[in-house]
């Protein structure tokens, strides 16, 4: 698998400073991190894209099985690409433009699955690291702080309770359409939360260094407000 970065030098990866934003599924993250690197004019990096790229593929071409070196190398021969379009980066796999089939409560699940395996995160790490070298990130995930920029210069937690949790789970999808009924997303989240905390290789925990933000009372601007006030006093 070749991962890397394509498109033009932009100003947005010259910059110096790194921030993490992890977080549980429904804590805010993804937005909060989309605002802020507008705010701060740096590139928005989803690294959980990266996973639910690999979970899509898998589903893609029919692998069912759980031997993990089959997945290996299986994925060894794809190309799994990051392209700049603007100031985010949008996901290739084998030449396809897959970002917008990544955001599925399937794919999300076996993503969060995936995450766990060592070999597979032994290939996504370079894919990741690569982006944020030259820093002026904002990069998103369940381990950005922990495992894959623990360097970062400010590295924030998001959390939210789990009922306000599911609540945005339930209302971003069914502004989209999807139809999921309330007490499934509830079921997949509690299942999505006790994957991602209880596995073996780097659980969703926050960073000793982290500024952990509960946003279940906040509104995204009074988030990015207070993540950019400890950003300029950092």
């Amino acid at each position: 698998m070749d991962g890397k970065l394509v498109g033009k030098e932009d100003e947005a990866l010259k910059r110096e400073i790194i921030v993490t934003i992890d977080g549980p599924a429904g804590s805010g993250k993804s937005t909060v991190s989309k605002a802020l690197a507008k705010r701060l004019s740096y590139l928005y990096l989803d690294t959980g894209a990266l996973y639910r790229a690999v979970a899509y593929l898998i589903g893609r071409e029919g692998f069912s099985g759980n031997d993990e070196q089959e997945l290996y190398d299986l994925l060894k021969g794809a190309d799994i690409v990051l392209q700049k379009s603007g100031d985010v980066l949008k996901v290739h796999v084998n030449g396809e433009d897959v970002t917008g089939h990544l955001r599925t409560e399937e794919i999300g699940l076996r993503a969060s699955k995936i995450s766990a395996l060592p070999l597979i995160r032994e290939l996504l790490l370079p894919i990741q690291r690569k982006v944020g070298a030259s820093g002026g990130i904002v990069a998103e995930g369940r381990d950005m702080g922990t495992v894959v920029f623990p360097g970062a210069d400010v590295k924030f937690f998001l959390d939210a309770s789990e009922s306000e949790r599911i609540q945005r789970r339930f209302v971003e999808l069914s502004n989209r359409g999807d139809g999921i009924p309330y007490g499934d997303i509830a079921r997949d989240m509690r299942h999505r939360d006790l994957q991602d905390r209880e596995r073996t290789v780097a659980p969703l925990r926050p960073h000793e260094d982290a500024v952990i933000i509960d946003t279940s009372r906040m509104t995204i601007a009074e988030v990015v407000e207070a993540m950019l006030g400890i950003i300029n006093d950092s």
